[in-house]
């Protein structure tokens, strides 16, 4: 049982950071801008700042004085003894387990599932980040030229040249499923999404950005700080999944890391070991918070 004047100041430092970690993003949408890079965040992984903000202890842990989290889903009322601030004899609460795996089980087996299959996996570190040039081979889609409102930092022909001149093999069906239909086909590898939790590996930077999808879906169950971990692992690949991609991010401060050069992959695979080394630490916390929930189904 954590106390008003234990939880509080976490929850109010958790917001804090949620602020810090989003004002780029909400500067530019306070302007009405669109932000080629950080829109991702907030489009593909659907989400309010206000989600973000809001600081859950995860399951087993009672917030005395707690009655605002009582009227959160999945939460539940609870008696806690009066502690030694006047606010800790208000109703507590937590998060009500039974409830929460009765609507959102079948998510959190599969959770665990894919995540600690791809934590039992090798990372592969030889894609250089081509998924994001094959999401633009040879398309010429009249009022389509590419995916970003960003010009091709090589062009379109360069752009082609550099996908012909290298092995694809991309392993993620949610970058896969992207490519033109020229592209696919120079695929090495047929990602589809019944296989996903067989082709997940631990080097892909998507596979990394998607533990923040994946503490999102575990909702109130996630603890606010590894929610956070998990967006801001997520922040950090998206910068450099735009700085490897064909596009010319120099006009948000970014330096391109240029695949197509000796340098620029070695600078990639850099990049991505160390993503990788953060997501295996952020895989295992979630398959601790899946289990946790899943011994609280049992034991009741």
């Amino acid at each position: 049982m954590l106390p008003r004047e234990a939880w509080e100041p976490r929850a109010a430092a958790h917001a804090d950071r949620a602020d810090a970690l989003t004002a780029v993003w909400r500067e530019a949408r306070d302007r009405g801008a669109k932000h080629a890079i950080e829109d991702f965040l907030f489009t593909y992984y659907p989400t309010r700042v206000s989600h973000l903000r809001r600081w859950h202890p995860g399951p087993g842990v009672v917030l005395a004085g707690a009655a605002e989290h009582a009227g959160l889903r999945w939460y539940r009322e609870v008696t806690t003894p009066g502690g030694a601030e006047p606010a800790d004899a208000a109703p507590g609460a937590t998060l009500d387990v039974d409830a929460f795996l009765a609507d959102r089980g079948d998510t959190v087996r599969y959770v665990r599932a894919l995540v600690s299959a791809t934590a039992a996996r090798p990372g592969t570190f030889g894609c250089f980040g081509l998924h994001e040039w094959a999401m633009v081979y040879r398309d010429r889609t009249a009022g389509r030229d590419h995916r970003h409102p960003l010009p091709l930092r090589l062009g379109h022909e360069g752009t082609d040249a550099v996908v012909e001149s290298h092995r694809i093999g991309c392993s993620h069906f949610d970058a896969y499923r992207f490519f033109t239909p020229e592209a696919a086909d120079r695929n090495q590898l047929r990602p589809t999404r019944e296989r996903q939790p067989a082709m997940e590996q631990p080097g892909c930077l998507h596979a990394g950005m998607d533990l923040y999808k994946w503490a999102l879906k575990l909702g109130p169950a996630v603890p606010g700080d590894l929610l956070l971990d998990a967006f801001e692992l997520a922040r950090d690949i998206r910068y450099t999944d735009m700085a490897a991609a064909p596009y010319d991010v120099s006009s948000y401060g970014v330096e391109a890391v240029p695949i197509e050069t000796p340098d620029g992959k070695a600078e990639y695979v850099r990049r991505q070991r160390a993503f990788t080394a953060r997501g295996q630490v952020l895989r295992a916390r979630l398959v601790d918070v899946c289990d946790l929930l899943l011994a609280g189904a049992a034991e009741a």
